[in-house]
């Protein structure tokens, strides 16, 4: 089991560094969205499952789904 969440937590840290490095607003969001659902397994694995639950919701979903209508509307109006 150590071996297991030392492994989700090094895909943690690769996840919000990629989310970090990213500069196109859509693949920051999906990246986000993808580091949302590590965190959430994580703290399913930490026994953290009404954490767990909030963050499928807010960063697993909500979030990431707002900055991608939000970059939509933005590159509509440009046009």
């Amino acid at each position: 089991m150590n071996l297991f969440r030392t492994v989700l937590l090094l895909m943690v840290g690769l996840a919000g560094t990629g989310v970090a490095l990213s500069r196109e607003p859509v693949r920051q969001a999906m990246a986000l969205a993808y580091l949302g659902l590590l965190l959430t397994v994580l703290f399913v694995v930490f026994q953290a499952p009404d954490v767990a639950l909030s963050q499928v919701v807010v960063g697993g979903v909500a979030f990431p789904l707002m900055v991608v209508l939000t970059v939509a509307k933005i590159r509509r109006s440009r046009e």
